[in-house]
């Protein structure tokens, strides 16, 4: 044997620069040709995106009321301090709080038990699927309007002539309980959609293992805790996370239900109303939406990092 050692699996370095040069912007050039075409898209995207949120950065610092009419005047993070001091934007706040947390934990807890109903085969099972997601495919203004309407109406709604037929009151629902009103139809809307979310992660069990635990004779109750919750857990996060993005800007049912009335004003309300809804202050509703703005781009980063891990987890199957 040789006294010199081979060095295996390290490509030798191109002997010729001027061609490795060349190949380099070779690739560079031929990686600017593909992108090309897209940017186009990139440029409107900016264009609607990004340029109106600078614009709304730029106004949350000028104190900027329209009616009366008065001009500009900078005022720096004024209107962000008045955030923390004003306590209709501090109650605005809570009931956000209030109703985009239970809307999503409802919603995935009715939508868990929906999914675990339809992983089963049974007739009429893809009729019974269809109907479950249509509430889903429904506009938010008409399920606001139908809710409000046929379903809560203390004169004529379906539900107090359930309630009158046992011989009670009926009862005002949407007055007496304004936020607990809007989130029945939030879950009755978003539980379908966690429940498609369940049920792709229920219907991508392995199911080697699922009957290797049947032959050990473990029970149902054992099976689902031990084995299916654990596997669940990645689509459960991905079902919080994406409920509170969508839910925690929830405008249509408060305009169509409550009109912004006690205990139902949430902080995209809010803002509405301090700018086009009458109060015409931009630069403090601009502060306020860049807040609501700020939290939901918390809320994506963990939504992200919650696809990541849940693809990184069906590539290693």
């Amino acid at each position: 044997m040789s006294g010199t050692t081979e060095r295996v699996g390290t490509p030798d370095p191109d002997p010729d620069p001027e061609r490795a040069a060349a190949v380099k912007e070779f690739q560079r050039r031929d990686a600017w040709r593909r992108r090309i075409p897209l940017l186009p898209a990139l440029l409107f995207i900016i264009l609607v995106t990004q340029v109106p949120f600078l614009l709304n950065i730029w106004f949350s610092l000028f104190r900027w009321k329209i009616v009366p009419p008065t001009g500009p005047t900078f005022v720096g993070i004024q209107n962000y301090l008045k955030g923390y001091s004003n306590p209709f934007f501090l109650d605005a706040v809570m009931t956000s709080i209030v109703m985009t947390v239970s809307a999503v934990l409802l919603s995935l807890l009715i939508g868990t038990l929906l999914a675990i109903l339809l992983d089963r085969k049974f007739l009429g099972q893809g009729i019974a699927r269809t109907l479950l997601i249509t509430p889903f495919l429904i506009m938010p203004v008409v399920a606001g309007l139908v809710w409000k309407d046929q379903m809560f109406n203390s004169t004529f709604g379906v539900l107090n002539s359930v309630i009158e037929a046992f011989g009670f009151e009926a009862i005002p629902f949407v007055e007496r309980w304004p936020t607990w009103s809007i989130v029945t139809v939030l879950v009755w809307e978003w539980a379908p959609f966690m429940m498609l979310i369940i049920l792709a992660g229920l219907q991508s069990q392995p199911t080697d293992i699922l009957e290797a635990a049947r032959v050990d004779r473990a029970t149902g109750r054992g099976i689902f805790f031990q084995l299916t919750l654990p596997m669940l857990r990645p689509y459960l996060e991905l079902g919080i996370v994406l409920g509170s993005i969508y839910l925690l800007q929830v405008f249509d049912q408060v305009e169509v239900m409550t009109g912004g009335g006690p205990n139902s004003t949430n902080v995209p309300y809010f803002v509405y109303q301090r700018s086009i809804g009458g109060g015409w202050d931009f630069g403090q509703a601009s502060a306020y939406a860049i807040i609501v703005v700020i939290a939901s781009i918390v809320i994506a980063t963990f939504a992200l990092r919650v696809l990541s891990s849940l693809f990184n987890r069906q590539e290693g199957v």
